[in-house]
Order: C-alpha cells, then structure tokens, then sequence
C-alpha cells in the first residue's frame, strides 16, 4: 500500500508516516524542508519499514502532481493519502493580523489541501479505490479567537471534506477529516511565544500539552489506520476527533447528520 503524507517531515504528519510505515506501508514523505525529511526517512529506515523523501510545496500544483507520478512509479501508486501540511500563521485579533500572514494561511492549509485532493482523485476514481485523511484542527467546529486565519483554513478543509466526498462517492473513494487533538508540537510553542496575544486559555492549553506531551501518538495513529482501512468504506465525508467514541463505527453506518461540521437544529 501507498501512503502519501504531506506535512511529513515533523509533528503529526511525521508521527501519522512513522505509525503506516512501522505498519508496512510504503511511505511518500512530503515536505519542504530537506533536513526534517532526511530525519523522518532515517528514522523509518532504522525501524525497518520503506520511505521515499519527496520535497515539494503543496502550494505549487506541478510539484504534488509530479510528487504522486513518483509515487505511481515507486510505490504503484497512492492508496491513501494523509494531508498534514499546515501553518498556523499569525496570533492575534484580525485587526492586528498581517493581511499577507494571514492571507499565507489560507494559500497553505485550504489552497494547499485542494491541490493535494486533486492530484490523487483521478488515480484513486480510475482505480475505484482511495483513501484520504484529511487533518482538521482548533478552530474548525467552533470559534477561535484570536487564531482566524488558522481556524478559517481548518473550517473550510472540514466543508471541502464534506464536499469531496458527495463528489466521489459513487466511485468508491473516501474522505474525511481527522482532529488529532492537543499535540506538542511547533504550533505549541509558537502559542507560546505569542504570549498575550493568543488568550490566557489557549497560553494555558498550550502549557498543559507541552506537560503532558497531548495526546498518544498511538491514539492517533489508530485513528489514521481506521480510516485508512476497508473498515471504513461506509464512511466519508465525516470529522472525527481522536477521542470520540468511533470504534463503534467499525460495524455500524453512521446517520448522515453525525460526525459533520456544523447543523442547523431544526424547529
């Protein structure tokens, strides 16, 4: 199986590529940076799985289409694809927000995401068989102050989720949206950094993860597996948080109101 992971060359894009190749995927680890995926490849090598480094951009189009025709040729293709790429961009009230930080946001997380579908889907509808995980964040189901640009970007990856797989469900191609919870990661420390400007109870969350460490990689993992896998053909277009209870899903269809973004509640 042919994994994609973009985002890959640390936090829990790294973490998602570590837990499928320690599983006996082969991974496609795509980042930017040349340095963090010399060290996520090294780091499967060691564990005896097989990794392939792809440094690209998400936000250039040509780079993800030429990203997966090596994984076609490498890895036979892209069985499931993982998007972890994300920034999380300027901290503070809108009105304080650099419009071209801001605006980065939105190019990375929501652009970014779009190009990354695209590039796999007429593979995965040929095939009549695909998975993509897509990971959503703070912001998406509800407000976040001071963090617009982050949490626009992860509500708007949630609809496009939600979109997508209207699209491709006849094709037997599924998408959904991943919330991994409260991780250490770069993020923590940028909140941390901000100071003020983030809120004293995103400041407090971000302390206690940073404790704490956040949630279990394996927690994750096992998650990414499940929607990675047969048993979850009969779900898509859904967002689902690590700590709901959806290890019930495994055996039964889920209601279509169930697991989306946002409903209105009917009088």
């Amino acid at each position: 199986m042919g994994v994609l992971v973009t985002g890959a060359g640390r936090g829990i894009g790294k973490r998602l590529a570590l837990g499928f190749a320690a599983r006996g995927a082969r991974v496609g680890l795509l980042a930017r940076s040349k340095a963090e995926l010399d060290l996520a490849n090294l780091e499967i090598e060691h564990a005896g799985g097989v990794a392939m480094r792809i440094r690209a951009d998400v936000n250039d189009q040509e780079q993800i289409h030429a990203a997966v025709d090596r994984m076609r040729v490498t890895f036979g293709g892209v069985h499931v694809l993982v998007c972890a790429a994300a920034v999380q961009g300027p901290i503070g009230p809108l009105m304080n927000c650099a419009p071209k930080a801001w605006n980065e946001v939105i190019l990375t997380n929501l652009v970014g995401l779009a190009n990354s579908i695209r590039a796999v889907l007429p593979q995965m509808v040929e095939r009549r068989s695909g998975k993509i995980i897509v990971l959503s964040g703070g912001g998406a189901a509800s407000a976040r102050p001071n963090f617009s640009a982050y949490a626009a970007s992860k509500a708007g990856a949630a609809r496009l989720v939600e979109t997508v797989a209207e699209e491709v469900r006849e094709h037997n191609v599924q998408i959904n949206c991943m919330s991994p919870g409260g991780t250490y990661t770069n993020m923590t420390d940028e909140i941390l950094r901000a100071g003020e400007a983030a809120g004293d109870r995103e400041i407090d969350n971000a302390r206690e993860v940073r404790r704490t460490g956040g949630v279990p990689a394996e927690q994750q993992i096992e998650l990414a597996l499940f929607l990675a896998s047969e048993q979850s053909n009969h779900i898509s277009g859904k967002l689902l948080h690590v700590n709901d209870n959806w290890k019930r899903l495994r055996e039964h269809n889920v209601e279509a109101d169930f697991f989306t973004l946002r409903r209105m509640q009917k009088a």
